[in-house]
């Protein structure tokens, strides 16, 4: 139903001066669609106030509402074009009296937990990129014609912007940073198996994937109204430092249904973990955080275990965040395991020694699109010292990139085994008692021979050159679009 009018909106944004990528693409549909949310949301409170026999007091005053400036109506419920604002009046509108105007929500707040509060945060990291004043009248109207009345609407919008979150991961080099694959996440997930009442947490959590994708299995076990509010208000935390992924995560999560996400823009690595209390600590700890970072002298003065690497210093908070008997299951690159420096081997033993290391699910290369690193992901509850480590190596039989990405079956036997930490060619256990304790070392070698690399066929190669031939047209018709 709006596949269509997504597509128009990045055409439009590929023809604007101000827009050159499918980041800033994402980025500025995304600011548009919070608006029109918004308006949305707000005619719902309306209405539900007038069944009441209440009155409803708007959120935002009536010159910066979207009917005012975005879409006025005639009275047969068209765009009125008389009245609607275009070309250099609607830009100069948009960058000097409406984001302003939004922004300030952030100082009128009455917590960082409300809906203004988020609209504020937001809005003091956006800033409209569209130069032409006719294009972005032409995406207004597009984004307008939007609706998030039902639930089958939401869903549909919620998974085309996944969709667009996927493509701009795909965009570039650190495309990584925004997009960790569905199908991981979902068996990561399983895995660890949160339940309502339980607070969950990710602080590097870019575009939300995590947090979403724990909505969405959650959802189904909320049988009354009160399960509702926890999922809403008590269950989901995140914390993201960079502004882009952080606008992009709450517009992620009002999408899957989250009205006021509990995402908080900042370093979680700027926090001492000596300061961390009982009542900082989360149930449940999903994440991905950001490989081959690295963080200021000062950053590192927070940790016990003094590293410049971004990963290893969010594995220490991660560790110190988890509740007594809590669980987490975190993405890291496979080096990780086997690394000789002191961080390394430190680190590993804290692992070993304060968490159940239970599970080590080792990824085969290709399953990041543009990442050149190999990852594992760890599964450990904190409370008793690890015993023994299950490993298990997945392999999905092809070789992976964008046209053949991971995909849920593949994981389907990796979930089932890892019930009974069964023995097979590709999962093995290894006793802890037989460890190297001046190394700590736990790198994956498959006892039953597995390392063998899947040989791509010719088909297989053909497919992957035609793919970034294509991608590379694409660069290029950008590129001279700029001439």
């Amino acid at each position: 139903m709006f596949e269509q009018t997504f597509k128009n909106i990045d055409d439009i944004l590929h023809k604007d001066a101000g827009c050159t990528s499918e980041l800033d693409y994402t980025e500025q549909s995304s600011w548009l669609l919070f608006l029109k949310y918004l308006d949305a949301l707000e005619r719902d409170k309306a209405l539900e106030a007038e069944l009441e026999g209440k009155r409803y007091q708007p959120i935002i005053d009536a010159d910066h509402r979207w009917e005012a400036w975005a879409a006025p109506r005639t009275p047969d419920g068209r765009i009125d074009h008389n009245a609607a604002l275009t070309g250099d009046d609607l830009r100069d509108f948009v960058n000097w009296r409406l984001i302003p105007y939004l922004a300030g929500f952030k100082q009128r707040a009455s917590g960082p937990n409300t809906i203004e509060y988020k609209i504020g945060e937001v809005f003091s990291e956006i800033k409209n990129k569209i130069q032409s004043g006719y294009n972005l009248r032409d995406v207004i109207e597009r984004v307008d014609e939007l609706r998030f009345g039902s639930q089958t609407e939401k869903h549909e919008l919620s998974h085309l912007y996944e969709a667009k979150i996927k493509n701009m991961g795909n965009a570039g080099r650190n495309g990584g940073e925004y997009y960790t694959p569905r199908p991981l996440i979902r068996a990561m997930i399983k895995v660890v198996a949160p339940h309502i009442g339980e607070r969950i947490y990710d602080g590097a959590c870019g575009s939300a994937g995590f947090l979403c994708e724990a909505f969405d299995y959650l959802l189904p076990q909320a049988t009354k109204a009160d399960d509702l509010a926890t999922l809403q208000t008590r269950t989901f935390y995140g914390k993201e430092k960079k502004s882009l992924a952080y606008v992009i995560a709450i517009m992620n999560m009002i999408l899957h249904g989250i009205e006021a996400p509990n995402v908080v823009h900042a370093n979680t690595l700027a926090d001492n973990l000596s300061d961390i209390q009982d009542r900082d600590r989360f149930d449940v700890i999903l994440a991905n955080p950001p490989f081959g970072g690295k963080e200021r002298k000062e950053v590192q003065q927070n940790f016990p275990i003094k590293t410049g690497e971004t990963a290893f210093l969010f594995l220490q908070h991660f560790i110190k965040t988890l509740k007594a008997g809590g669980r987490a299951a975190i993405v890291i690159k496979n080096t990780f395991l086997s690394n000789t420096d002191n961080a390394s081997t430190s680190i590993r033993q804290l692992l070993l020694e304060s968490c159940n290391l239970h599970t080590v699910l080792d990824c085969p290369g290709g399953t990041f699109q543009g990442a050149g690193v190999k990852t594992v992901v760890l599964f450990f509850n904190k409370g008793e010292p690890t015993r023994r480590v299950w490993f298990y190596q997945l392999d999905v039989g092809r070789n992976m990139g964008k046209t053949n990405p991971l995909n849920d079956a593949d994981l389907v036997d990796f979930i089932e085994q890892q019930k009974t930490y069964s023995d097979s060619a590709r999962s093995w256990s290894v006793d802890v008692a037989g460890i190297d304790t001046a190394t700590f070392d736990l790198s994956v070698k498959n006892p039953n021979g597995g390392d063998e690399v899947a040989l791509r066929t010719p088909q297989e190669i053909l497919d992957e050159i035609e793919a970034l031939d294509a991608e590379s047209a694409d660069v290029l018709t950008t590129i001279r679009g700029l001439l």
